[in-house]
């Protein structure tokens, strides 16, 4: 039966979610034999089932979405790999489910059998009550099923769970109008014990768990590209707390271990923590914080405890027990932390003691970790795992893909060069992603077992590949396009290329000579004449990762709002480094302070993006680039050295500039004979790039008006295109900008 490996991905679509339903790409549905809405089986820590629906156009083939439900199911957190193919689907004769308390005591079994109709589940699945409507079943009725559960639960209905403690027949099933369903004797949910915390109702209990075990599988700590050191730390205190604990008490210290491992998403925190725990012969329990804090108060509460108590079970055992906190800033948030992040710090505290029982969380975000959680005698020592470079990046793909059959022409370290910001987990859809290239072309032909991944399969899985630190931001789309195709400009495309390029490109250089690479650039000149066409182009030319802000896009009206959003900014380039920062329109977002009349705000955010620029935390691989028509208005501390201090003059475009860009704009317009672009060029003074553009589109237009059938553009469409497009550029603006550039030379 065909299977491929899939990176899962929370599902963005609300009408999907508890409804067992996950979306896989068309290519990759093709690939399994599947039609929409087949059974698949999914595999992961568990097995669970679900349907399989078309995910929408223009998605990554290599990614299934699926919601929380299902990730619990199969005990993953989110980026996980999955296992994803067909599955057999029998007609279920019996069916017993346990829930909650209240659904248990209220709703009939007729009624939960029409809420399961039209889903796929087996024995140990959790199943949401909210009827499947994306796809009705026959005889399916959504409307009456949310009546009754409304009737019987109240508002609250649309959270509960169940789980399928037994089918007959085993296996995957599907409920029938025939199905008996019956609720299991012992289901409901004891009350709460004197402490005040509830045992977690059957309801959102999860498959039952086998005991922590080593880590068998865990990645060789050989294979940690970029994060060896930190794994040889962490190492050493695993060693020294569980195998030498009379040495450190007679130095004065304690065995007791807590560490903070923080680096940016996807960069392999928790692998590295499993593999060292492996090597070490720890056991390793692991605890999902977005998982449990996403749970109600009381069940998260006892959720958590039953996770420290199998760690302290395995922690008795030989060679102790890690006990891997994912995620942490989801349960110990530092702003307005919940009730519950004060019982998790107690218990914590109460693991740390426990003898060779060590805690590690990790963290992308250790900032928004509260405080608490970092005191002396908790989680007080931390380790960082950096962003890979392109040399290991090269080292990873060389890991990932070592038992993947490859051509002769695949050259990894050209793949890692063109993966700015990948992080590892970014890799292993790459490399995935790549198969799947390598699958659908092979696909149906013969010696398909021979088939090979080649170089063009990479390349092609880059496109389709969004990197982790780029997934909340737009892409500038380059189209292709590199200095090299921008006409003439030779002054401005070299100054672009020594202050933003070289930096990224040959940071050996800088440091061999001793000097500090420029921190940013001022791109300024007249509205229309390519600032952004430029930036476009440097983005292709150097293969970034670019951020693009328009200025006023970071301005909030609530206090703070705006400093925050420019932090996260300059955070999430430091994250997709090596990484060009845009700021269009930097007046307004960095005007000259004291002039505005904001309440302050202005002069907050041109603080906040000083202090990012030359604060105590330096830039490393990231160079921010403005642009603006009005140089004037930036705030002067702005453009000091150590800032924006290149300033670069995009002038007007003289004849023969004009003439390029109308060859450029009408390279795909066919001419007639007795157009002479240059001498055209040449009467257009006062016309920018942008104009120049616009009147070749506008000779096409005039061409069609006079006949649809028309096949050229002749000289009389564009004498008649001028006097709709008149001159943009503003004389005055241009001579205070002429001006301007001669006082900074």
């Amino acid at each position: 039966m065909p299977s491929l490996t899939l990176t899962a991905r929370l599902s963005p679509s609300a009408l999907d979610t508890r409804r067992g339903v996950v979306r896989l790409h068309p290519e990759v549905l093709d690939a399994l034999g599947l039609r929409p809405w087949s059974a698949v089986e999914l595999t992961g820590s568990r097995v669970t089932v679900a349907l399989a629906a078309a995910a929408p156009p223009g998605g990554p083939t290599g990614v299934v979405l699926l919601d929380d439900v299902a990730l619990t199911n199969l005990g993953l957190s989110e980026g996980a790999e999955v296992g994803v193919s067909p599955a057999e689907v029998r007609t279920a004769h019996r069916l017993r489910i346990a829930g909650s308390r209240m659904a248990t005591a209220t709703v009939s079994a007729d009624t939960v059998r029409m809420a399961l109709t039209g889903k796929v589940f087996r024995t140990g699945d959790t199943v949401s009550l909210l009827p499947q409507d994306v796809a009705p079943a026959p005889g399916s009725d959504a409307g009456e099923v949310r009546r009754k559960l409304s009737a019987a639960i109240g508002m609250t209905w649309t959270n509960e769970l169940i789980t399928i403690t037994a089918t007959d027949p085993d296996g995957v099933v599907a409920v029938k109008p025939s199905t008996v369903v019956e609720w299991r004797a012992d289901a409901f949910a004891p009350a709460a014990t004197d402490d005040g915390v509830a045992p977690q109702p059957a309801a959102v209990q999860p498959a039952p768990e086998a005991p922590a075990a080593p880590a068998e599988s865990a990645v060789a700590v050989s294979d940690l590209a970029g994060a060896k050191d930190s794994a040889n730390r962490l190492d050493e205190w695993l060693r020294l707390s569980f195998e030498q604990p009379e040495l450190l008490r007679r130095l004065g210290a304690t065995p007791h271990l807590g560490v903070l491992v923080s680096g940016p998403s996807g960069v392999g925190k928790a692998t590295m923590a499993r593999a060292v725990a492996a090597s070490v012969g720890a056991r390793t329990v692991e605890v999902g914080a977005p998982s449990i804090a996403a749970l109600e108060a009381r069940t998260a509460a006892q959720r958590f405890q039953d996770a420290l108590g199998r760690a302290s079970t395995a922690a008795a055992g030989d060679g102790g027990c890690v006990l891997l906190i994912t995620d942490v800033e989801d349960l110990l948030p530092a702003s307005d932390p919940p009730p519950l992040a004060t019982v998790v710090l107690d218990a914590l505290k109460g693991a740390i003691a426990t003898e060779r029982l060590a805690v590690v969380v990790t963290s992308a975000h250790p900032q928004s970790v509260d405080p608490r959680l970092r005191e002396p005698g908790l989680v007080d020592r931390e380790l960082t795992i950096g962003l890979p470079d392109a040399a290991t990046r090269t080292d990873l793909l060389r890991v990932l893909l070592r038992n993947a059959p490859l051509e002769a022409d695949v050259r990894l370290a050209e793949v890692a060069e063109r993966a700015p910001g990948f992080v590892a987990a970014d890799l292993v859809a790459l490399c995935r992603e790549s198969a799947v290239v390598a699958a659908l072309r092979h696909r149906g032909e013969p010696g398909a077992e021979d088939a090979r991944i080649r170089q063009q399969d990479l390349l092609d899985a880059l496109s389709s590949v969004r990197p982790i630190s780029m997934s909340t931001s737009d892409d500038l789309q380059t189209g292709g396009l590199t200095l090299d195709e921008v006409g003439d400009m030779a002054e401005v495309k070299q100054s672009l290329t020594e202050a933003v390029l070289w930096p990224l490109q040959y940071p050996d250089s800088f440091t061999r000579l001793g000097v500090q690479p420029p921190r940013g650039v001022l791109l300024y000149g007249p509205p229309g004449c390519g600032k952004t066409f430029l930036v476009r182009a440097l983005a292709g030319s150097g293969r970034l990762n670019v951020l693009s802000v328009k200025g006023a896009e970071l301005m909030d009206k609530f206090v703070g709002e705006s400093e925050r959003a420019v932090r996260e900014l300059f955070l999430r380039a430091a994250n997709a480094a090596p990484a060009l920062v845009f700021l269009d329109e930097v007046d307004a977002l960095a005007p000259r302070r004291g002039q505005s009349s904001d309440s302050g705000v202005g002069d907050r955010v041109v603080a906040a993006l000083l202090t990012e620029l030359d604060g105590v935390e330096p830039m490393r691989d990231v160079v921010v680039l403005g642009a603006t028509n009005r140089p004037e208005l930036v705030d002067p501390a702005l453009l000091r050295p150590g800032r924006l201090e290149r300033l670069v003059y995009v002038p007007p475009p003289d004849a023969d500039a004009r003439e390029a860009i109308l060859r450029s704009a009408a390279k795909n317009t066919p001419l007639s004979s007795d157009v002479d672009l240059g001498a055209l060029a040449g009467s257009l003074e006062g016309y920018s790039a942008a104009d120049c553009a616009a009147l070749v589109r506008e000779a096409a237009l005039t061409a069609m008006r006079e006949s649809l059938a028309a096949a050229e553009v002749s000289a009389a469409h564009l004498d008649v295109a001028r006097t709709a497009v008149r001159p943009s550029l503003d004389p005055a603006q241009l001579a205070s900008l002429e001006t301007y550039a001669d006082s900074r030379r």
